[in-house]
Parts: structure tokens; sequence; C-alpha cells
């Protein structure tokens, strides 16, 4: 396990399949010494890292229909439809208090990765090094036109899947010889452009060209992730855990039962693919 990466792709609600995942994870103490998410991936990583199952379940099933969490009350009051300040302040305080101390104390390495605004690129802010890694974290999950752009370490940050969807190629850079990805969407999904989104980027993005670039080319590099992590997958490169049907939770999703579905999904993946998962390891 010294040189494996565990990969977390986000997807809002979505996360909902990644939970279960990880805390099958958790709970077979299957432990990688380096993790990277992008967007909800982030914010699942932080409770992985934190040693603390369910946590990212109870957070989205629980207190998705509550308004101080999600919804148009918060994007009135927050500008965010995610309200970043009640997760980060009395969610993570009070309500299902955040193990910090844990996490601090953690020797595995945690980055969360957004995108520099002003240069549309990846911003990688890891554990340690970040000066709020919490904040990256929300950074990372800052949706665009859903939520307004954070600053962190000096950069104004939103959404890292913007141009950094799954970011293998990190992990592959930094060392790790074994990539272990856990995408919340089925094999072969891949996105569909919409020209009419391109409009609505340049007309609020105008002043950060850079980033309204990396929005407009968003579904072309994400299909062009998605080919990439298929060939290394063909080639035993990188072990892929997905959902194994279409999945229609939304970024936004409502119905507790579906967000419920999705987290056992997951669940039932990871216990189906733990050998195989621990055979690739050990190879």
């Amino acid at each position: 396990m010294e040189q494996a990466a565990l990969v977390l792709e986000g997807g809002s609600l979505r996360c909902l399949f990644t939970a279960g995942v990880l805390d099958v994870f958790m709970e077979a103490e299957l432990d990688f010494p380096y993790v990277i998410g992008v967007s909800a991936g982030a914010l699942s990583g932080l409770n992985y890292i934190s040693r603390q199952p369910f946590r990212t379940a109870r957070i989205n099933i629980d207190y998705v229909n509550d308004s101080r969490y999600l919804g148009m009350k918060s994007l009135v009051k927050t500008h965010s439809i995610f309200n970043f300040d009640f997760l980060f302040g009395e969610l993570s305080e009070e309500l299902i208090p955040f193990a910090w101390k844990t996490f601090e104390e953690s020797d595995k390495r945690f980055v969360a990765v957004s995108t520099d605004c002003n240069t549309g690129e990846a911003l990688y802010h890891e554990k340690g090094l970040s000066q709020d890694i919490l904040l990256a974290a929300r950074a990372s999950s800052s949706m665009p036109l859903l939520a307004p752009m954070v600053n962190v370490d000096g950069f104004e940050c939103l959404d890292g899947g913007i141009c950094n969807p799954v970011p293998f190629r990190k992990a592959m850079e930094e060392g790790y010889e074994k990539l272990v990805l856990v995408l919340t969407r089925q094999e072969g999904y891949r996105k569909e452009p919409s020209r009419a989104m391109e409009a609505v980027y340049q007309r609020y993005y105008k002043k950060y060209p850079n980033l309204v670039n990396a929005l407009c080319q968003m579904e072309e590099n994400y299909n062009r992730v998605q080919e990439e992590i298929s060939g290394l997958e063909r080639e035993g490169k990188c072990f892929v855990i997905r959902p194994e049907v279409p999945v229609s939770v939304s970024r936004i999703e409502k119905d507790t039962e579906k967000l419920e579905d999705l987290y056992t999904a997951g669940r039932r993946v990871a216990f189906r693919r733990m050998e195989a998962l621990k055979e690739y390891l050990k190879a």
C-alpha cells in the first residue's frame, strides 16, 4: 500500500456512491497513504482521513432537505446553493462533529483540487501545506454559477472539476504506482457539450477569460479523461470502482430514498470488488 493512491471524483450529491465505497474501505481498515479528491470527492476524502464512516452519508441524507444546508434560501443568503458556512460551522462543530484532531494527526497525505480562476488551471492544496485545508475543500466544491469564488492561499478558486475532474495524473506525478479511482458515473458515460452554457459563462465570468475557456472545454476535457482512464484500466495500470448502472441522482438531489439507494450501491460494489482490489494492491 506504500505506493497506492486513492483518487476521488466529484459529482455533488452523487458522492453518496463514494461515501458507500469509502465506508467499506474504513470498515476493512484499507488505508491509502495518499488521497486526492476533487469537489464532493474532496469533501468525502476529509471524512476518510478523519476516520469517520457514515459521516458523509449522514450529512447529505439527514440535512439535504434542511434549508440551512442546501437550497434557494442558501443561494440568496450566501450566493451558494450549498451553505458551506453551515457545513463547516454548526454542522461540523456541533451537529455531526468533524474529528479535527484525528484528521490533523493523520500521517496520510490529503490533497483537495481547485481551479485557479485567473489561469483556468488546477491548484493542489495539501494538508499541512495549505494555510486552510478546509477552505481549500470548500473551494474545490464551489460549483460555477452556484457558488462564489473562494480565496485560498491568495488564489481565487472554484470547483476543481472544471479543469481536473479525476486527478489521477497528479497522483502519478507524485510517484504513486498503484491508482485506485472511485468514480461517480457508470462505465462509458460521456458528457454532451452545451453551447447555451458557454454564452452564460462568457457573460458571468467575463473578467476571467481563462476560466471561461476552461468552463467551455469542461465536457471535452471530461470525456478525454474518461478515455484515458479506460485505457489505463485495460492495461491494469489502475483499479476503478464505479456505479454499475446509470446514476439518476442529480447534483442537488432532494429525494432521500434515491440518495440512500446510491449509498447502498456504493457499499455493494465495494464489497463485491474487495478481493480483486486487494489482489491489485498486492501485485
